[in-house]
């Protein structure tokens, strides 16, 4: 007993050594979202919720996005460890200098899309023509302007753009024949305002053949360069992917955890699951050893859209393989 007594502080002691050297040890990587905390990123909140960074020894900082935020900014100014973006913001960076490169794509498909009220005359790209169309600038106007180019009608003078905010006003208040939705959000905003479904028209970019990737992780290119961040950045892309198939197989677990991550209070745990239920249809490797790769195919069309956007094209020079490296996802791969 008197040994068992003398030597309880010492243990103590080393134990609690040993949990100093080992919170010292967590690797810390900061993310910075493309937006506010909402179903979109759902599986980067489910992985820290339920411990699987910390789990994989790393210590994770998400910081949310918003419409002042520049993914780009924070990234370049070394804010952030990586970002999620899409790759025309991404690639249009790159070649104006910010050497960014693609380590993983959760989403393999486009949730982008214009949603058009039919009374206003739209029923086809064709009748898009002497229109007003809301479209998101930030980096998010890439796609459409690519669009408008395929189609070969000229911004001001074929179509009128209005710059829209982050909300459905200008359908709703018929400021514009058109707007910028996602599947997944200003979609049901409009419906959830009580514009029904049959009086509207939606053009999908991914059906018109225009799409780009989304949501990809982004590094800084000099990053890779060292080791030890690729193997620390392996373990945060094999825990996010845990998030993100847990988020897919559980919609209302998944919206619960964003709801608790929303500062505003404005969001709702229907209105999270609705939006995680639709996300999860951009994803269809969840739940496969092949989530987040990024498919070189998928990739080249991408490029080739960018590239192809008439007098204005998104960027001008094919970045090649450079943009993109399959080393992290591999690395979380074993």
């Amino acid at each position: 007993m008197t040994s068992r007594f003398q030597w309880t502080p010492v243990l103590a002691a080393v134990a609690l050594a040993l949990g100093a050297v080992s919170a010292q040890a967590a690797d810390k990587v900061t993310v910075q979202m493309k937006w506010v905390p909402q179903a979109q990123f759902a599986g980067y909140y489910v992985a820290q919720a339920k411990g699987y960074y910390k789990d994989a020894g790393l210590d994770v900082t998400i910081k949310p996005g918003g419409p002042d935020v520049s993914p780009v900014q924070v990234i370049a100014g070394k804010s952030a460890d990586a970002i999620v973006n899409w790759m025309p913001d991404a690639l249009a960076a790159r070649e104006a200098g910010v050497p960014l490169v693609n380590i993983a794509q959760v989403f393999d498909k486009s949730g982008l899309m214009l949603t058009c009220k039919k009374a206003s005359g739209v029923n086809s790209p064709a009748d898009l023509k002497g229109k007003t169309l809301g479209v998101w600038f930030g980096g998010n106007e890439y796609p459409f302007l690519n669009w408008m180019g395929k189609l070969g009608y000229k911004v001001d003078s074929d179509i009128k753009v209005l710059k829209q905010g982050f909300n459905v006003d200008p359908l709703l208040q018929n400021q514009a024949a058109c707007i910028s939705t996602m599947i997944y959000n200003e979609y049901w905003q409009v419906i959830d305002a009580g514009v029904k479904e049959s009086d509207l028209v939606t053009f999908f970019y991914e059906k018109e053949g225009v799409a780009s990737l989304e949501d990809g992780l982004y590094v800084l290119e000099s990053s890779l360069k060292d080791p030890k961040f690729v193997a620390k950045m392996g373990k945060f892309l094999k825990a996010t992917f845990k998030g993100w198939n847990e988020a897919v197989k559980n919609p209302e677990e998944a919206a619960k955890i964003v709801v608790a991550q929303d500062a505003s209070g404005s969001a709702t745990v229907a209105a999270q699951k609705r939006q995680m239920e639709n996300v999860a249809k951009l994803i269809s490797t969840a739940g496969t050893p092949k989530i987040g790769y990024l498919e070189p195919a998928a990739y080249e069309r991408t490029v080739k859209v960018l590239m192809t956007g008439g007098s204005s094209p998104v960027i001008k020079k094919d970045p090649g393989k450079a943009a993109y490296t399959h080393a992290v996802w591999e690395a979380a791969s074993k």
